[in-house]
């Protein structure tokens, strides 16, 4: 490893509240993406009678476990379960439920508390609240990092063409970024959203489109910076392109003071995910998302671990972020010491 970069991850690692903030982060984000193997009505492994199935991969007919129907299989019949036992075994999820699956066996108004049965209680559907939690994050967590990379890359690209090239380059695009961080964002989702049918794109798309502008102008500042150092002026005499010039000589710099903005815009991007999932204009009705969770929350204020519940992850995950943003501004601050960190 390279010497700055081990002191740099030693500053970080020093900072125990953004260390201990990504490894938790980390235990979310790898758990979200385990969300089929730890919250599904399908069982992980099925030995029936010799044959093996992967219903978590794969449609299994009643027919191939001993029944009648040529239907897909219904892992929660009790006669299905009771075929499964007697000619082989099965492995199941921790959490025998989806997002989306109904507890029909349950006996009482919906929503359930807390029980044996359902960890976090269910929602007013009948549905588990814990593997709708579990979903809704992995989508978030989906979503958020998949904006962030957008952006990054879109906002470092026209941050370095404003700084690099400066003049007729930088003024137009200065004058653009004006009028687009101008205009009203949520109107603009509203008429999207009663003329197509909102989507994880569509959502994503729109909230590129203004998401991006947020870090033009570090990059730009950088580029602008850096283009006058000799180096750089030796390389250009020398030939060198300006592409070359700009990826290898300049962006190494630009990226330093970019990459500290990183956990802040993912933080971002997910309480707008978040908010526009509350507003009813994000993801398609049915999608767990967290969004949908908080309105949940709301429109049932008589089962109040709903509300508590999608408290506690919201501060948890976005705390979490912040801590992050914290270490990593610390850890590339070129006046920082290790001192510094208590």
């Amino acid at each position: 490893m390279h010497p700055l970069a081990q002191r740099r991850f030693s500053l970080f690692r020093a900072n125990k509240r953004a260390f201990w903030g990504a490894v938790l982060f980390g235990i979310l984000l790898v758990l979200s993406l385990a969300a089929p193997f730890l919250a599904n009505d399908r069982p992980l492994f099925v030995l029936y009678r010799g044959q093996v199935f992967f219903p978590v991969f794969q449609d299994v007919t009643d027919q191939a476990l001993g029944g009648d129907l040529p239907l897909f299989a219904d892992y929660t019949d009790t006669q299905t379960r009771q075929r499964i036992a007697q000619n082989g075994f099965m492995v199941t999820a921790p959490i025998p439920y989806r997002f989306d699956t109904i507890d029909y066996i349950h006996e009482g108004p919906f929503p359930a508390p807390p029980s044996k049965y359902h960890w976090l209680g269910t929602d007013d559907q009948g549905r588990d609240l814990l593997a709708r939690l579990i979903y809704a994050l992995r989508i978030s967590l989906i979503f958020g990092l998949t904006l962030t990379f957008f952006s990054v890359v879109l906002g470092m690209l026209v941050g370095a063409l404003q700084g690099y090239f400066g003049g007729v380059v930088d003024l137009v695009t200065g004058r653009f970024l004006e009028i687009w961080g101008s205009l009203p964002q949520l109107f603009i989702l509203i008429i999207v959203s009663s003329l197509i049918m909102p989507s994880f794109w569509s959502v994503l798309c729109v909230l590129l489109f203004f998401s991006w502008t947020s870090l033009t102008g570090v990059v730009r500042a950088e580029f602008l910076k850096t283009r006058q150092l000799d180096y750089v002026k030796a390389a250009r005499l020398l030939g060198v392109g300006d592409f070359k010039i700009m990826v290898r000589h300049i962006l190494p710099n630009a990226m330093v003071s970019s990459i500290t903005y990183v956990p802040f815009m993912l933080s971002g991007a997910i309480v707008s995910l978040t908010a526009l999932d509350f507003l009813g204009l994000g993801l398609p009705p049915g999608t767990p998302s967290l969004g949908e969770l908080v309105r949940l929350g709301k429109d049932n204020l008589h089962a109040p671990w709903i509300g508590l519940t999608i408290f506690f992850v919201l501060t948890v995950l976005l705390s979490l972020l912040i801590f992050i943003g914290e270490g990593v501004r610390d850890a590339f601050d070129p006046h920082h010491h290790d001192g510094a960190i208590k």
